[in-house]
């Protein structure tokens, strides 16, 4: 089942499609927007030189750099009499990334939502928990109106309110829950201490987002609570959540709703494109968006596209799960390597919790790492044993030997009721 007629299209439609938005964007940044008219300029580009998306390539990227130097309104193509909505990033690196919608951008945001629920397995009628926050952060209300959009039941409860969630689970007989995929996790914990098997409730989907999500922990999620786990992808520079969503028939990447963004992926240090198949750092243009026109955004997130028709029947490009990004990147002692290989660990091991966390000192010139993870609720085993394995596997896993690893009590690792969870804490 799809909601657009667009999602099936060929590719020579889709592609039809892509090439008169691409073309109106590019003019449209051009004429109302003061940076990317100095900056095509600079790259001696035109509007009238792009004539298909084949030409997207000479245009020049957008970075977060860029949203935070044109701070706050510098890059917003139409006048304030025109906007709608404003949304922003959380800020917790510098300057908020402020974006701008007009009636017709929220009308495109709806839509593409609504392709998302759909894709989901969610169905016009059925009640959809809405636990991401409202406010500026654009996974409340992007959500929220996507739902309506359906034709479904959406609950407003945000973040948060973790014994109100499982309540409201248990009482409204939710079908379906949008959280981070940690969130997850932690309902799933928090029922437990109040004594409800989530899995006897009607919930059966998760659409999770906001984090990466490596495959074991998406495992994790739909044993611990006996549901679907639908990966959902979207970032506020680009429109917010629905730029791509997973399919509740393959669950095979995520299908990116490319009518609307227009997907590469690229080399993240050369910046140069990349072939179908190889990993390497999204690039997003926006093919829809009147009030704040985007090309060619470096997400920072680490992907592959994929081109081949799904089993789903939709012909969109796939790009896989978003297990890190370009600068989630740790380099201790010379080596490289991603929290989400920490993770992958951490999942392995039945007596382990799926919390872990990673402190980084520097002691002199020397840099140290210490690993810190949970013992199940009900260990009582050989915790010298298991500590032994866990090293090992690590030491494999990362092709070091970590300073120090700890294994904790259950639950006392900090979890994460509102927002993003932080795992990693660099002390250097």
């Amino acid at each position: 089942m799809t909601y657009k007629a667009i999602e099936t299209a060929s590719r020579e439609e889709i592609r039809e499609v892509q090439n008169e938005r691409l073309r109106e964007t590019v003019r449209n940044a051009y004429e109302n927007v003061e940076y990317y008219r100095e900056a095509l300029d600079e790259a001696g580009v035109s509007p009238e030189d792009i004539e298909t998306v084949d030409d997207v390539t000479t245009l020049p990227f957008t970075t977060k750099e860029d949203f935070r130097d044109e701070y706050p309104d510098g890059l917003f193509a139409v006048d304030d009499e025109e906007i709608t909505r404003i949304h922003a990033s959380s800020g917790t690196t510098g300057k908020p990334k402020i974006v701008s919608y007009t009636d017709d951008d929220l009308e495109v945001w709806n839509e593409v939502v609504a392709r998302s629920l759909t894709a989901a397995g969610v169905e016009p009628g059925d009640t959809v928990q809405n636990a991401y926050g409202y406010g500026l952060f654009t996974g409340g209300l992007g959500l929220h109106y996507g739902v309506e959009e359906l034709g479904a039941t959406v609950i407003p409860i945000g973040g948060g309110q973790t014994q109100r969630q499982v309540e409201m689970l248990k009482d409204l007989e939710s079908d379906a829950i949008s959280c981070t995929p940690s969130y997850a996790l932690y309902l799933a914990e928090t029922a437990e201490e109040m004594g409800i098997d989530i899995k006897d409730l009607p919930l059966s989907t998760v659409i999770f987002g906001a984090e990466p999500c490596t495959d074991p922990m998406r495992e994790e999620i739909e044993e611990r609570l006996d549901v679907n786990g639908i990966d959902i992808y979207g970032l506020s520079e680009i429109v917010g959540p629905g730029v791509s969503n997973e399919c509740h028939e393959a669950q095979d990447g995520l299908h990116i709703w490319e009518d609307r963004f227009y997907p590469e992926v690229v080399d993240p240090e050369t910046g140069e494109p990349l072939p179908e198949g190889e990993e390497g750092e999204l690039v997003l243009t926006t093919l829809s968006k009147a009030a704040l026109p985007v090309l060619r955004y470096r997400t920072g997130d680490l992907t592959t596209l994929t081109y081949e028709e799904c089993a789903c029947g939709r012909t969109m490009v796939r790009m896989d799960n978003v297990t890190g990004r370009a600068d989630d990147l740790i380099i201790v002692r010379g080596v490289n390597f991603y929290p989400s290989e920490v993770e992958d660990v951490v999942l392995e091991f039945d007596e382990i919790a799926p919390h872990y966390r990673i402190d980084l000192e520097r002691e002199g010139n020397l840099d140290t790492i210490e690993i810190t993870v949970e013992l199940v609720e009900d260990f009582d085993g050989d915790e010298e044993r298991l500590h032994s394995e866990i090293l090992t596997r690590l030491e494999n896993v990362l092709s070091f030997t970590p300073d120090q690893l700890t294994l904790a009590e259950y639950s006392s690792i900090e979890r994460s009721e509102v927002g993003k969870v932080q795992r990693v804490f660099d002390h250097r």
